[in-house]
């Protein structure tokens, strides 16, 4: 199965390194530095502005989702 390029969706990797150069010195390969996500913050996050949820569940990765087993744990035994 063909990998996809990470900047270009709709293009086949073909290996060209455009995704290792760094963001801030374009002449330097990433090094994983992490100073262009310096924000000043003690934390990273990302914000989950919506969930899609197709009606397949867990059965999508071949785990099928029995809820009476999920919840069993809190019944009074």
């Amino acid at each position: 199965m063909a990998e996809y390029c990470v900047l270009d969706e709709t293009k086949i990797c073909d290996n060209c390194g455009e995704c290792n150069v760094c963001d801030l010195d374009p002449n330097k390969i990433c090094d994983n530095c992490m100073k262009c996500l310096n924000t000043g913050a003690d934390y990273n996050a990302i914000e989950i502005d919506e969930i899609i949820d197709d009606g397949t569940g867990a059965d999508e990765f071949g785990q099928p989702f029995d809820e009476n087993e999920v919840f069993d744990c809190f019944k009074e035994k």
